[in-house]
């Protein structure tokens, strides 16, 4: 039976991996901060840290990084790790971030890059074949920090942002289908030394992405009409609003994924999320729609 290692194994795309690569005949190795328990013989959970103490490993047929890549660059880059597949997940951030104006969002795009760029080069010292996916803008598992926390904000104060002149494109990409990318691309010989752009099955409008999120939410919210002039003045007055991130809604930020279509028959689903996208547990009685 091979054996995978699946870091960040407790996010979003792990969640949807850890399932898929048992599935798909492995034993998985699935590596997390804090101590956990599987329902499965065939998985085991160990508690590690990348930058950190890290457990001891066995021989692995495969290694998906489905965390933060600097951090697994690191790590991958100082260890003398024994597998012959590896597949990182990256951002488009990569792109959408290089030139902001904003110099934090400049800096992670480097980091990004830098990391992308050590993995490639420590996999080809170690004779290990490599595939980098560069996901859109994930949601699905309730663990996003972009989508997910729209939503607990509605729940605690019953309204939703409503961003009518947010006309730039976005492409929602679904955690599960990410994760069902990855079992293709470890198995398929055609994505070794590949970086692939991965957008969801939809191009629509920030605000339209928006209305749907709001759409799905179990409870009532009632629309918060945000123009763009007072977002900016809440830019200047919350740290927490990027100025950068405002002057995006107006462009559109798209995956060109045509060649993951051709190497790994990529079909994402369109945006129609529900509430388990945006909350991991069923919802409260007092927070149950009107009947």
């Amino acid at each position: 039976m091979p054996v995978a290692l699946v870091t960040g194994a407790s996010g979003a795309i792990g969640h949807f991996l850890l399932p898929r690569l048992l599935g798909a005949g492995y034993e998985v190795i699935a590596l997390s901060r804090v101590e956990r328990a599987g329902d499965d013989a065939r998985l085991q959970w160990r508690v590690g840290d990348l930058d950190h103490a890290m457990p001891e490993l066995p021989a692995l047929d495969f290694v998906a990084s489905c965390g933060p890549l600097d951090a697994f660059s690191r790590w991958f880059a100082r260890t003398p790790v024994r597998t012959a597949r590896v597949v990182a997940f990256s951002s488009m951030s990569i792109e959408s971030k290089h030139d902001s104006a904003d110099a934090v969002e400049r800096a992670l795009a480097g980091r990004l890059r830098a990391a992308e760029e050590l993995v490639v080069a420590t996999a080809q010292a170690h004779a290990c074949q490599w595939t980098v996916l560069r996901p859109t803008l994930i949601y699905g598992a309730a663990l996003d920090r972009s989508l997910t926390p729209l939503a607990h904000f509605a729940q605690r104060w019953r309204v939703f942002p409503r961003i009518a002149a947010a006309r730039g494109l976005r492409q929602p990409v679904h955690a599960d289908d990410l994760a069902a990318a990855c079992v293709v691309a470890a198995a398929n010989p055609r994505c070794a030394g590949r970086t692939y752009a991965l957008g969801g099955g939809e191009r629509l409008a920030f605000a339209e992405m928006l209305e749907r999120v709001h759409a799905s939410l179990p409870f009532g919210a009632v629309p918060l009409p945000l123009p763009l002039p007072l977002l900016r003045v809440l830019a200047r007055l919350v740290p927490t609003v990027r100025a950068a991130a405002l002057d995006r809604l107006g462009r559109d930020l798209v995956a060109d994924d045509r060649a993951a279509v051709d190497d790994l028959g990529w079909i994402p689903r369109a945006f129609h999320p529900d509430a388990a996208c945006w909350f991991a547990s069923p919802m409260p009685s007092r927070f149950s729609a009107p009947g």
